[in-house]
This record gives structure tokens, sequence and C-alpha cells, in this order.
């Protein structure tokens, strides 16, 4: 079995505040808004991979998050959410991955009461300071590279890593990366290959335990990603180009095979 572990925020889903052309189809609403998009070729790629592939998004997304979005891809089997802390199954909770979750993490949590307190005493913060689940902290800040770089001189970063997008910030136990999601989830559905494609760092841990990781150029320029990545030229979106990459290797055993080697 081919399993796909597909980031979805701007590796095959993009905001409304990036132009990625007319031909797009919204998949997400909230508020009464259309938030996000995806380009009808990158749908088309979609469907025709989820026909020799099992597509597993992979996202830091929240289950109410996640579920807002609408692929249009059909139904899909199995989703990682809250940085692979929490599995769904048909769209249904798996309760003992996350008790697992609870447990992985539980050496961490001293680390998350800590970042908690001082994001709370962050003055530039924007947004309130959520404790996801019990598995990772979350807010937004308007000086997030500096509220992240406080954060790493007083917390344990052999226990906990601290990530900013733009103003949201996440301290994150290292237990819980996404490369231990697809970890767990090999050995969950005892898959035989694993493909993984993101765009950011929350994403390298997947390309280290993926036998072939796909990344923006972009990212590489920024970050030393593991040798069985494979950079992606954004000529045009980058969903587009890395999906295409996959279709081209599973169109026969081969491809997959010489990539491999």
């Amino acid at each position: 079995m081919i399993v796909f572990h597909a980031d979805l925020d701007n590796t095959l889903i993009f905001s409304y505040k990036h132009e990625i052309g007319k031909e797009k189809r919204s998949v997400e609403m909230y508020q009464g808004r259309e938030v996000s998009f995806i380009t009808e070729k990158t749908l088309e790629l979609l469907r025709e991979i989820k026909e020799k592939a099992l597509v597993v998004p992979t996202t830091t997304r929240t289950i109410q998050q996640y579920e807002r979005i609408q692929l249009g891809i059909g139904a899909i089997k199995y989703a990682l959410v809250c940085n692979g802390g929490i599995l769904l199954a048909e769209g249904k909770e798996v309760p003992s991955w996350y008790q697992s979750s609870l447990e992985l993490t539980a050496g961490s949590r001293g680390m998350l009461a800590r970042a908690t307190a001082i994001l709370e005493r962050e003055p530039q913060r924007s947004l309130e300071v959520r404790v996801i689940r019990e598995l990772f902290v979350f807010t937004k800040c308007q000086n997030a590279k500096g509220a992240v770089k406080h954060l790493k001189e007083e917390l344990d970063t052999s226990l906990v890593d601290v990530f900013c997008q733009g103003e949201k910030i996440y301290v994150i136990p290292k237990v819980l990366s996404k490369g231990m999601a697809v970890r767990r989830f090999r050995e969950y559905t005892h898959g035989d290959t694993v493909i993984a494609a993101g765009d950011s760092s929350f994403d390298i841990s997947m390309f280290q335990e993926a036998d072939i990781g796909i990344a923006p150029c972009s990212l590489a320029q920024k970050k030393k990603l593991p040798g069985q990545t494979v950079c992606m030229p954004e000529r045009n979106v980058y969903s587009q180009e890395l999906l295409e990459y996959i279709g081209n290797m599973l169109q026969n055993g081969t491809g997959i095979e010489e990539t491999l080697k």
C-alpha cells in the first residue's frame, strides 16, 4: 500500500490572500466567507492520485478547522489533525490514538504550562492563549519572532519545538511532530511506501520519516532537508507541481522504485 501524507495549507490549498489564478474553487467557508481555495488542476490530479494511493491529510489544524475543508475528492478514509495528535477514521476520532498521544506528550506538559504562562504575559499578544486538546499551545502575536526568541530562551527546547508562521505561534512537544505521526501511522496501517509533501518547518520531520519527501525549493533554501526529499520548483502553483510529480511516479511502480534508489 502506498500512503500519501499531504499537508493542507499552502501545499494543497491556499488562503484568499494568495493569488492562484482564476481556475479555482472554494474549499473552506468561515463566518460566511470563502477563505481557502484549490486550483481545478490540483483537484483533478488529487482525484487521480486517490485512486492509486491512500491520501492522508496531515495537518496542524484542529478537528473543527479541518472539518471546514471540503476538498471535493470524495470520502477520506484517514486524516491526522492537531499535528498528528488526533487520528480521524471515516471522519470519527480514534480514542486509542488520542490516548497514546497524551501518554507520549506527558513529559512535555510542564513546558506547555510554562509556555502558556509566558505567552499570557506577552504584551503584544493579539489572541487568547489556547492549549489545544492538552497537546500543544497556540496563540497569535504582533511581534511573533520576538516572542518565539523569548520562548526559546525560557523553555527546554529538548522537549518542545517553538514555531511561528506570520503572527501565529506554536509550542509543540517534540514527540508530537508530524514525523512521529507518520511513523505511528505506518505502524497502524502497515503501509509499505510512504510519500509526504509539505511546505514549512512543521513538515520537515515528515520528510525524514517518509520514503519520499516533497518540498518547495524555497523551503530547501532556508532549511536543511533530508536526503530523500525532492525539491519542487514553484513554476506555477506548488500543489500542481508536486501532484504531477507523484502522479508520474504512480503511473507505474518503476517510477517509485527509481526514486527510492
